[in-house]
């Protein structure tokens, strides 16, 4: 089960493991595919959640995937980043290291925690 990250829980993901910050990719999260607009989840898995998550496996840390600041996101955008990642990682991988932060909308972490179990 991937782990959740809470406000009071968020200090010590910086501290003790990888944070990838989605906002830092863009505001307004795409679709799926470059063909679906701007900012897709394809992009942001090659580009961004794979390389993160490479890096903190090498480390042997967690990677903390910061979901807030964003204007929302279309399920086709999460099931690309996060259901890609366990295509190319495997589910005992994912599990183990990634974890999901999601203030503004805390149900998406079950809402990638389907996406990691059905891929």
């Amino acid at each position: 089960m991937v782990g959740s990250v809470g406000r009071s829980n968020a200090m010590r993901a910086d501290a003790l493991g990888h944070v990838l910050r989605v906002a830092d990719y863009t505001r307004t999260p795409g679709g799926r595919y470059a063909s679906d607009g701007a900012y897709p989840g394809q992009e942001f898995l090659d580009s961004h959640l794979k390389p993160a998550f490479e890096r903190a496996k090498s480390d042997g840390a967690t990677l903390t995937v910061d979901l807030d600041g964003t204007a929302g996101y279309a399920s086709s955008f999460l099931d690309e980043a996060f259901a890609g990642l366990t295509r190319t990682f495997g589910r005992a991988e994912v599990e183990q290291i990634l974890r999901i932060k999601s203030d503004a909308e805390p149900y998406l972490h079950e809402d990638i925690q389907q996406y990691i179990a059905e891929a």
